[in-house]
């Protein structure tokens, strides 16, 4: 019997073993595999790039034209033409690093690549991203590795490096014994090329050349590859196409993990850390092998600096490394070379990103022995974010229903934690006609009236150090985590973040001074009025969102205002008798967004012109195309209506059925109309009956 139950187990097995077979066939994808291991001659290899040119190109072309690949779009944003790079949405991991809010940043940075990439002079430069900390200073170039090794993949990114074979395939004394030996540092294969074939070869290669930059041999083999070659022609006498035999061309596909073509550097105790780390050092083991340790075959090129050639290195707080370190950066930068231990000299073609903080930053910019360093270095800013939306994307990415399980999210708990933020990073505007919640709803997109395009851009470039001061979002994430883990029910509100936002400026390392924790207090207070004006608005629109009262409504204060303008007499619709325009009706509308009496005049004939400009291009006029119109329309009939749902009396507990049932659907246009649950629907009408109650009418 068990011998039985083994046997129909192990049937079972195997026909599971080959379901899952059959589905992992069906998935790998074997013809990529084939195309990504491609192996061929040299001369096959030189026939492709004649073919498509883009294979030869350098490390900062290959940059640029991986960001442009994934497309661009424009936006006008205070009378400046903005490029968008979706590149910085991550789309290659839907998102995961997306880089918000910081176009105009990565304008600069892709500008950057762009003169490299044409030689225009920066690519003898060290790209240098400045910024206070949490400002994705590394998530750009993390972003950029990601890219860059993804682009290496694709049929457009595609670049090829050698290795050294032994023919014979029983193994080449000048190889080690080996069959074969890979080009330590991943070299393009037209470096083979000896120096007097070169100019007539890139004229060939450059014949028919319609790609945007032109075929360019710069630079030597690395000392190994060198070495061999020097070998192969005194064994084949100078017959080059011989030593040619010696050499199968592949397909090269960057890999940070597999450190070819990307490299990370990041500083560590000094008295550990020597410059061999970016340069590759001595094979001791080897030298018995090959007798000396100047034989570059006894040298291990992995140091960063090596690993990273033909793609990109990222220095980690750059301006933190020991100053031997940054000597090296110098001639990496300018010169394209590298100094290995007991060689000459080393051709690199690699992009050199690093990153730093103010403090660090302004130590370089004191120390008058760093001059070369700051000469070779191209400074971006990467400020914190100073718009809202932009903010609330951060969070939103990482705090969403997908992500929270088993918690639900109240509607702006996310948005107050960014107001917040934000509020912090912006300096005091030095108008005082002007709040920094104003300033901030500006900086946002918001339109306020007295303000135009032009006071935005004052604003901004009167506020020298903004974005470059303020609160983190890691900051921001650790205590929207806190609000989330500490609340014992299940939906997280507002006011629970900004709680731990508060209690976390007691222990904040990063804030120095006790002024500081104040005037950051005080903007806790200024976000909370901020949201109790925001709850307000939702639920006065709950109330008054009747849409044929509203219309009712509309249409009898456009028939009074266009006989007001026009001085003519209005039908009464119920007595039908010719009257005055109603001027309590259409002040009581006005007022709800702070018409003045004398200005009634001016708004009515606004009303009436844009009604006429609708009515010319064959449009009819609908009050939400109006956003003031539309608002003061919602307040008034949220006047006339409140009494009526008697939302106080939800504090009292006294509620009857009737104002249960007006209660109960204004609770279901807010969960319908903006994003609430139950719970918090609940909690938030609570909150504003309680604001109500106590006869705070404020708008």
């Amino acid at each position: 019997m068990s011998n039985q139950t083994s046997s129909q187990g192990t049937s079972s097995g195997s026909a599971q073993a080959q379901e899952w077979t059959k589905y992992l066939n069906q998935i790998q994808a074997k013809e990529d595999y084939k195309n990504l291991a491609w192996e061929g001659t040299f001369f096959e290899y030189l026939e492709m790039v004649k073919n498509n040119p883009s294979i030869a190109r350098n490390a900062f072309q290959r940059m640029y034209d991986m960001v442009l690949s994934w497309g661009t779009e424009t936006y006008v944003d205070y009378k400046k033409e903005i490029t968008r790079y979706r590149f910085f949405d991550d789309p290659i991991e839907n998102g995961r690093d997306a880089v918000f809010g910081l176009d105009v940043q990565l304008m600069k940075l892709v500008n950057f690549f762009k003169s490299a990439a044409y030689g225009y002079g920066t690519e003898k430069r060290v790209l240098l991203l400045h910024g206070p900390v949490g400002s994705a200073k590394s998530t750009i170039a993390r972003v950029l590795k990601k890219g860059i090794e993804q682009y290496s993949r694709t049929e457009v990114g595609a670049l090829y490096t050698f290795k050294w074979v032994d023919p014979t395939g029983k193994g080449d004394p000048l190889l080690g014994n080996l069959v074969e030996m890979p080009s330590p540092m991943h070299e393009d294969p037209l470096k083979l090329l000896l120096e007097e074939m070169r100019p007539k070869v890139i004229e060939e290669l450059n014949r028919n050349n319609k790609t945007p930059y032109k075929v360019a041999i710069k630079g030597d083999l690395d000392p190994a590859s060198r070495f061999v070659m020097r070998e192969l022609l005194k064994r084949y006498q100078g017959d080059w196409v011989k030593v040619m035999s010696h050499i199968r061309v592949t397909r090269m596909i960057l890999s940070e993990k597999d450190r070819v073509g990307i490299g990370t550097f990041q500083p560590k105790d000094e008295k550990n850390q020597d410059s061999t780390e970016l340069t590759g050092d001595i094979n001791y083991r080897k030298i018995a092998e090959y007798g000396s340790d100047s034989d570059p075959r006894a040298f291990n090129f992995d140091g960063e600096f090596c690993v990273a050639n033909r793609g990109m290195i990222e220095f980690i707080e750059v301006l933190k490394l020991d100053v031997a370190f940054l000597y090296d950066l110098l001639t990496a930068s300018q010169e394209h070379k590298i100094k290995p231990k007991k060689f000459a000299q080393t051709d690199i073609d690699e992009v050199i990103i690093g990153h730093t903080n103010e403090p660090e930053f302004r130590k370089l910019q004191n120390n008058e022995f760093m001059e070369a360093l700051r000469d070779r270095t191209v400074k971006i800013d990467v400020p914190y974010i100073t718009k809202l939306k932009d903010e609330i994307k951060i969070y939103k990415k990482d705090f969403n229903s997908e992500r929270i399980r088993g918690k639900s999210i109240a509607p702006h708990t996310v948005e107050v934690a960014a107001m917040w933020a934000i509020l912090t990073r912006l300096e005091h505007p030095k108008k005082a006609n002007i709040s920094l919640v104003q300033k901030m709803k500006l900086y946002d997109g918001k339109t306020l009236s007295g303000f135009t395009e032009d006071n935005v851009k004052e604003l901004r470039k009167e506020a020298n150090r903004e974005g470059l001061e303020g609160v983190s979002p890691r900051f921001i994430q650790d205590k929207i985590s806190n609000a989330i883990v500490r609340s014992e029910i299940p939906c997280v509100n507002p006011f629970m973040v900004l709680n731990e936002l508060e209690s976390g400026l007691k222990n904040h390392a990063l804030i120095a001074s006790e002024e500081k924790r104040r005037e950051y207090r005080e903007l806790i207070s200024v976000v909370k009025q901020e949201y109790e004006d925001i709850v307000k608005n939702e639920v006065q629109r709950a109330i008054s969102a009747d849409e044929d009262a509203i219309m009712k409504l509309c249409s009898n204060y456009i028939d009074n205002v266009k006989a007001y303008t026009q001085r003519e007499r209005v039908k009464n619709r119920y007595t039908g008798m010719d009257e005055e325009p109603d001027e309590r009706l259409m002040r009581s509308i006005e007022e709800k967004i702070d018409i003045p009496e004398s200005r009634k005049d001016d708004f009515r004939r606004e009303i009436m012109n844009y009604i006429g400009a609708l009515a010319i291009d064959g449009k009819m006029f609908d009050y939400k195309t109006n956003e003031r119109l539309h608002k003061a329309l919602e307040l008034k009939l949220f006047e006339d209506q409140k009494d009526t749902i008697k939302l106080t009396s939800l504090v009292s507990n006294v509620v009857d059925r009737n104002a249960q049932e007006k209660i109960d659907v204004v609770k279901a246009r807010l969960i319908k109309n903006f994003g609430y649950d139950e719970i918090s629907a609940t909690d938030v009408l609570n909150f504003v009956a309680s604001i109500f109650a106590r006869g705070d009418v404020k708008r």
